[in-house]
Formats: C-alpha cells, structure tokens, sequence
C-alpha cells in the first residue's frame, strides 16, 4: 500500500515533532503493510513556510534512518490565490516533482469563495489539483454534489483512511460512503499527525473499507492510483 497523505517530516507542521516520532511513525506504516509514504506536510502562509530545499534535507535524514520503506516528498498546501507562485518558485511542492497537486480547503461551514477559480488556474498552468479529505468539510457533508462540480473541472479527491471508522464524526463516515458510493475517491491516505494515531488501526480500517469498496476498488485506491501519481501518469476516471 501507498500511503498518499502523512506529516511525518518532524518539527516543520502540527505532525510529527522529532526525529524520533518520524521513525516510528513510519516503522508504524511499514508494520502494517505500507511500502511507500507520500509526506504531505501543511504549507499555510504565513504560518507553515518550511521550503522545499528544507523538507527534502529532512525528507532524507527520516530516509536514511528506516528501511524497507520508501518516502516521496509532496505538501498538504492551504488553499490560496498565491498556489502557482509557492510552487514555482520552491515553496511548495507538488507531489514527487509531479503535475500533481495536493491541497486542503478550510474545515468551516462554507466553501472558499476562491475555489474553482484555484482549481481553473492550477489545471491553466499544468498542475492537476487533488483535494485532500473532502469528507471532512461541513459543506461537502451537507452537499455532497458540490463535488462533482469540481470533479467536472479536473479536480480529483483523496479521503482519510480513518474517516470510515468515525475519527472525524458521523458525518465524515456517511459522507465518505456517498463519495465512494458516487465513484468520486481517487486515493487514501492517513492523515497522520503522531504516532499510535492511526497506522495501528488500519487492519480494522482496511476491514471495514473492504465491506464499503471492492477488493480491486481498494487496490485501486491504495496501490494503482497513487503509483500513477508518483509516476506522473494520467489518472482516467
């Protein structure tokens, strides 16, 4: 399995906070079944503004102190006008050096108002836009519709493993059932912040998944789809 979503790279986010929770964080994932982790660590302006010269040092030193494992440097980036510009010029990054793009929207009750315009100048310049959890944003549980929208645009969607056993609320669960329902999740990832998070709960995951999804929708999702990604390989829905 892929692990497409994870702030493991220590001290630069809310994730892990040293060295040492890095390595066991990921010695955690390899357990479980994991052979490779995207680090997906939070750019937020003005507040998260780690650069990519700074993550790919840390990205190596977590590297080079586990094995059996490999690790591909990408950013969980906040949803701003500025996105072309961080990416450009090597604050953020896309994900492997790829066209591939993986941001968050804000966890309120409205959507940004900025949204499709983010999405239309991402695909403009190149990018492909993938949008981190939307099960989780109070206004895709109350419209899950929306998300066709933005699916329309270019856009494609990566949900958190611990949505389907309830980490994030009822509303996560049901929504993310009716997004997979809707054939509208591309990949999984785990969202972890700290260890004995959610790595150690992903056997149970993966069984209830697998009551929701296929066993090909799930390798789909867990291995095919984000390999393509890591490749730069076009992704057809």
């Amino acid at each position: 399995m892929i692990d497409f979503h994870s702030h493991i790279l220590p001290g630069i986010d809310d994730g892990s906070r040293n060295l040492e929770q890095s390595i066991y964080m990921v010695n955690e994932a390899k357990n479980v079944g994991f052979t490779k982790i995207i680090s997906t660590s939070h750019y937020m302006e003005n507040y998260y503004e780690c650069n990519e010269q700074e993550r790919k040092r840390l990205l190596k030193e977590v590297q080079d102190s586990v094995d059996g494992i490999e690790l591909y440097l990408g950013n969980e980036i906040y949803i701003t006008n500025n996105m072309i510009d961080l990416l450009k010029n090597g604050q953020a990054s896309s994900i492997n050096n790829t066209r591939y793009v993986l941001f968050e929207f804000p966890l309120i009750n409205t959507k940004p108002m900025n949204d499709k315009e983010v999405i239309y100048r991402l695909i403009e310049n190149g990018y492909i836009p993938i949008i981190a959890h939307p099960e989780r944003y109070p206004f895709v549980q109350e419209n899950p519709d929306y998300l066709f929208e933005l699916e329309e645009m270019g856009a494609l969607f990566q949900a958190n493993f611990g949505s389907i056993i309830g980490m994030y609320g009822g509303k996560a669960k049901k929504t993310l059932k009716i997004l997979l329902k809707n054939n509208l999740i591309s990949f999984f990832g785990s969202d972890v912040h700290k260890p004995e998070q959610v790595y150690n709960k992903i056997p149970k995951i993966i069984k209830k998944l697998k009551k929701v999804i296929s066993d090909e929708e799930f390798i789909e999702f867990t291995e095919i789809n984000p390999q393509k990604v890591l490749n730069n390989e076009d992704i057809i829905k």
